[in-house]
């Protein structure tokens, strides 16, 4: 369930300029190639933030400390700059393009994730 939510977050980012999901130049992909691109895109994401993220919060614990947390928000955009980068290396058709791309979208994928999150948590407890 996290990969699906991930990827639903990660298409909501798709709306904002600089990141782009499918080649402009290829008519004919289809919403399933999309939904495919956006689900290895997610998984990619999930393994760069489960690899690196501790080692940034590690080394960095003192900026984390020094700017009450704030440093997070440029830890999360280069891992989804670094996310898009990768995408692009495994010839995947998504793109972030620069800092600020990746500072908007990663703060996109907090708020839709963690809305959808807590969705799935209340229909599960409903359904307890």
């Amino acid at each position: 369930m996290h990969i699906l939510i991930t990827a639903v977050a990660v298409w909501a980012t798709t709306a904002l300029p600089g990141i782009t999901l499918g080649d402009p130049g290829d008519p004919t992909q289809g919403v399933a190639d999309q939904a495919l691109t956006l689900l290895v895109v997610a998984v990619v994401f999930g393994i760069v933030n489960a690899v690196l993220k501790p080692v940034a919060k590690t080394l960095g614990c003192v900026l984390y400390v020094l700017t009450l947390g704030l440093f997070g928000l440029v830890v999360n955009a280069l891992l989804f700059w670094l996310t898009g980068w990768l995408a692009t290396r495994l010839d995947l058709p998504f793109h972030v393009d620069g800092f600020w791309a990746a500072f908007w979208g990663a703060i996109v994928v907090t708020v839709v994730s963690s809305l959808l999150h807590a969705i799935v948590r209340r229909v599960a407890s409903v359904d307890d």
